[in-house]
């Protein structure tokens, strides 16, 4: 429900601005924001996300591997199945455990309770895949993309992609960021075990910190401009207590960046995203409909007159990027008729083998 509300978030951004948010400087992403953000910034148009969710097809668009995009996945990654290995009947982390306990003022309460709880028993691959298909390996084209994820050892937490941080391929650090403790298996990358950047940080913004930043803009799916007063059930009690914790991080996060001179505009679900989104942000039953009310949502907070002029300065960007191009066949997109140009019939590296990238982003740095 995270990246469903996120997609239609960013339609709305690139809409009502005309600006592509791939051409943000950075681009950090948490959990489902990892996933969407990888897409974005390695090059698919938050329009195309919609379109594709909701089960459009283009001829002519295919893959990293050459293969018709209208066969890939349409659930953004959603998809449950089990990890291969023995289950985990302990704590999935007796180190993060045992240090949480030596020292519980130093964790998040997240953090805590994910050295405790089991490993999880769902499978990452799916996400690994879902990014597979644009970026096949390596780091996305886009220079300042930032995906956070935890050390299942120490709770620290980790940036990949950030000069400080261990080398991984995208499609295996937007996995980690998204595994969540006790339900998602944790990602191996190099000799260090990674789970969800969550559990520190739903937002994360603190890490754009000392970076000079004119803009930041923050559309955080786990907190909300109006919370729920009452749970009635232990699923909503989750819920709340989630909406109420990473909104008050999200505040102090935004406040240290103000302080340093950035203006800070911050989205988040209203009362009609909550409704449409419930309590089950797993669950992808609901997943266009929450597409469909985060555009009209973020739209109308977009247009506050307060952000006016914030937004004002933003540089236009590629039409195709921020609006479908109805007027043409996908054959004829300026982006994607530039790609073919080319790389043609080669592969990156010049094999013959095919077009293996489909990012704007990576054809323009070629």
């Amino acid at each position: 429900m995270g990246g469903a509300w996120l997609t239609g978030g960013l339609d709305a951004l690139a809409r009502e601005t005309g600006w592509d948010p791939a051409d943000a400087d950075y681009v950090v992403g948490t959990s489902a924001g990892s996933m969407i953000g990888a897409l974005c910034a390695s090059g698919i148009p938050p329009w195309f996300m919609v379109a594709h969710s909701f089960g459009e097809s283009f001829e002519g668009v295919v893959d990293a591997y050459g293969r018709p995009a209208s066969n890939a996945d349409r659930s953004g990654g959603a998809v449950y199945r089990l990890h291969w290995g023995l289950p985990s009947l302990g704590p999935g982390s007796w180190r993060l455990a045992l240090r949480s306990i030596a020292n519980p003022t130093r964790y998040s309460r997240a953090t805590v309770l994910t050295g405790w709880l089991p490993k999880g028993m769902i499978s990452t691959q799916p996400l690994a895949d879902q990014i597979r298909l644009v970026v096949p390996e390596g780091w996305s084209p886009h220079p300042g993309l930032w995906m956070v994820a935890c050390d299942y050892a120490t709770g620290k937490r980790v940036v990949f992609g950030r000069e400080d941080a261990p080398t991984a391929d995208l499609a295996d650090a937007v996995a980690a960021s998204c595994a969540i403790p006790g339900f998602y298996h944790p990602v191996t990358i190099g000799d260090r075990r990674y789970v969800d950047g969550g559990i520190r940080s739903a937002s994360n913004l603190d890490v754009l910190r000392g970076r000079e930043l004119d803009l930041v803009i923050c559309l955080n799916p786990t907190s909300t401009l109006h919370p729920v007063r009452a749970a009635l059930s232990p699923t909503a009690a989750f819920r709340l207590l989630m909406n109420r914790e990473s909104g008050h991080r999200l505040g102090g996060e935004a406040k240290k960046l103000r302080a340093e001179g950035a203006d800070v505009l911050l989205i988040q679900p209203t009362r009609d995203d909550l409704a449409v989104m419930g309590n089950n942000l797993m669950s992808s039953a609901r997943r266009n409909e929450a597409i469909a009310m985060a555009q009209r949502t973020v739209a109308a907070q977009l247009r506050d007159p307060r952000h006016a002029e914030l937004l004002a300065d933003l540089p236009q960007g590629a039409p195709e990027k921020v609006r479908r191009p109805d007027d043409q066949p996908p054959s004829r997109w300026p982006r994607l008729r530039e790609l073919k140009e080319r790389i043609g019939g080669r592969s990156a590296d010049g094999d013959g083998a095919g077009p293996r990238v489909v990012s704007e982003r990576a054809a323009e740095r070629s």
